[in-house]
């Protein structure tokens, strides 16, 4: 058998990227051969990576992408926070946005068979995945193609936002990107809130008028009027379409200003806009440490 030196070793992380030991493992396997040890590494890789994929990936990044009137903002995840700090997981992250943009893919599946390197962008994917040892996916993206200009906000990675806007001024688009980041509003005007959002709302303020109403009675005092119910109602709508509405508003950086009046003075309208905040909507594992310990010890009884 041949001696595995130090140098082979290197030579075939080099090729694979893979963790040394891996390396080593896969050159004592095939006996030195490099080649058969490349077709090891490659099945025990893509052996790891069907292994994460079971995994919940609730952490990750957002990132952004602009050339011109073209940019894409896809948001990718992994099952840690310390993964999406990662330099090769960005890296990831960013040519996968610029794939978005430059190829216009029409779906997830459509965009990991993109090349990239000489290999898909799904098989970049699953070789991180092996040498990390952590299951990341790719879960949505937004292309944005106009006649206008394109502003993007990052904020830590984990809220992202683009902007199609039509103005002069390339710092109001930076502003609203800003603004949606931090007031999280769901449509551009009231009248495009999903109808599922307001009806949700609309639950909620019928419960509270029941409970006041059943307070009301407990306390002997006098119940307001259906016609004063259906009114008070209506008003708790309104108030709801205000604030989830970017146009409704109030302008983080002038609060006197609606973002509404604040486009009318710089001439400026928006078309659409995204955002994606990490995470949103997955729901995360919760692990229990006790019983995973009791777990391993019983597996080592055994």
């Amino acid at each position: 058998m041949a001696a595995i030196t130090a140098a082979m070793v290197g030579e075939l992380r080099a090729k694979t990227d893979a963790p040394m030991m891996e390396c080593k493992k896969a050159l004592t396997e095939a006996e030195g051969d490099m080649g058969r040890a490349e077709e090891i590494l490659r099945v025990k890789l893509g052996t790891k990576a069907g292994k994460a994929a079971s995994r919940i990936t609730a952490e990750g990044v957002v990132t952004a992408y602009i050339n011109g009137g073209i940019g894409a903002l896809l948001e990718i995840n992994s099952e840690t926070d310390f993964v999406a700090k990662n330099d090769e997981f960005m890296a990831l992250a960013n040519n996968a946005a610029r794939l978005v943009a430059e190829h216009n893919p029409a779906d997830v599946a459509a965009l990991l068979a993109l090349p990239l390197d000489g290999k898909t962008l799904d098989e970049v994917r699953s070789a991180l995945i092996g040498k990390i040892g952590e299951n990341m996916s790719i879960r949505r993206f937004q292309r944005f193609e106009t006649t206008a200009k394109l502003a993007s906000y990052l904020h830590s990675g984990r809220i992202g936002v683009m902007v199609d806007f039509d103005g002069a001024d390339e710092q109001v688009g930076k502003d609203l990107a800003m603004h949606i980041a931090a007031m999280k509003p769901v449509s551009l005007s009231s009248d495009q809130v999903p109808a599922e959002l307001i009806e949700k709302e609309r639950s909620v303020a019928a419960l509270k008028a029941q409970e006041d109403a059943d307070k009301a009675v407990a306390e002997g005092k006098p119940v307001q009027s259906p016609e004063i119910l259906a009114k008070r109602l209506e008003g708790s709508i309104q108030k709801y379409l205000k604030e989830v509405s970017l146009l409704n508003q109030a302008f983080v950086k002038n609060d006197k200003q609606s973002i509404e009046q604040m486009l009318k003075e710089k001439n400026t309208t928006v078309k659409a806009f995204t955002m994606y905040v990490v995470g949103e909507g997955i729901e995360k594992k919760q692990d229990d440490f006790a019983a995973e310990v009791a777990a391993q010890m019983a597996a080592n009884k055994q």
